[in-house]
């Protein structure tokens, strides 16, 4: 497990690059801040994970659904990426979640996170047009929604320990290195448009 970190990260910063096929392009700030999370995921650590061994849980990270090919519109795959963030963000903005962390790593990530959100945001209502509405949660998105019910399932059913969190953040790191492969795809889907 401790291999784990450098190996996510490396993961991120190979398959994040900014993107969007949406008609509109996401901030090329928006693959560095993706990579910030991790970093300050990591410097969240307070216990070896090693430690927590019997605190482990499979969530069952819908990871499938996202790598899959199921997402063949970009709007599908931007939708399930905000989904991902919104989740993760509101799960590290409640106060168990204050109180299990450093608050310095723990702002940084939370800001990092919001100015994704807006940027997505932003990129969803232009792709959508102020008329229109983005689409529905379907599939993936929903499962993306179920994963994060577990998660906090877990988390109560765990009293909110010190080794729940340790899973939780280990957790939340697999899944945002998943948003890199959405990104990851947005960015190729724009691509092939540009070619055609």
């Amino acid at each position: 497990m401790a291999l784990l970190l450098p190996l996510l990260t490396a993961l991120a910063l190979l398959t994040c690059r900014p993107g969007g096929s949406l008609g509109c392009a996401l901030p090329g700030s928006h693959a560095q801040v993706s990579r910030d999370n991790l970093v300050l995921l990591g410097q969240m650590r307070r216990l070896s994970p090693f430690l927590c061994l019997r605190a482990r849980k499979d969530f069952r990270f819908p990871r499938e659904m996202l790598e899959g090919g199921q997402l063949r519109e970009a709007q599908a795959a931007a939708a399930v990426l905000r989904e991902l963030l919104q989740q993760t963000f509101n799960l590290l903005h409640t106060e168990r979640s204050s109180a299990a962390w450093s608050p310095a790593p723990l702002h940084g990530l939370r800001s990092g996170l919001h100015r994704q959100l807006e940027a997505l945001d932003a990129c969803l209502l232009q792709a959508t047009g102020e008329g229109e509405r983005a689409p529905g949660m379907h599939g993936p998105a929903l499962a993306i929604k179920r994963y994060f019910q577990d998660i906090r399932v877990y988390l109560e059913d765990e009293g909110y320990s010190d080794c729940a969190w340790e899973i939780v953040r280990l957790e939340i790191m697999r899944a945002l290195s998943s948003s890199a492969t959405l990104q990851d795809s947005l960015a190729i889907k724009d691509g092939d448009l540009a070619s055609s």
